[in-house]
């Protein structure tokens, strides 16, 4: 039943520098401060149902469209989740 729940859910990948242009109203994700971004804090992604909201659109350095399950592959890779989460020395 996860597929047909998300048979229309969207995700695209993009810069953070174009989070400015992203109509939160259109995207599942609630502001700019709330997105999950990459290790190296230079990507962010939002989601979305089909049809791709105009913010989305206007987007230029977007990936192609995700799926849900290809989204959740490309965010367990080691851009997305550090594999050493606390520094050296912390005890954790």
């Amino acid at each position: 039943m996860l597929d047909q729940e998300y048979a229309n859910r969207r995700f695209v990948i993009f810069e953070v520098t174009e989070l400015p242009l992203i109509d939160f109203n259109q995207v599942y994700e609630t502001s700019a401060d709330t997105v999950r971004k990459s290790v190296d804090e230079t990507k962010t992604f939002v989601k979305f149902d089909l049809p791709s909201p105009s913010s989305v659109e206007a987007l230029t350095t977007k990936s192609q469209e995700y799926t849900y399950d290809e989204i959740l592959v490309i965010l367990a890779g080691p851009e997305w989740t550090d594999p050493n989460p606390f520094p050296s020395g912390s005890g954790m």
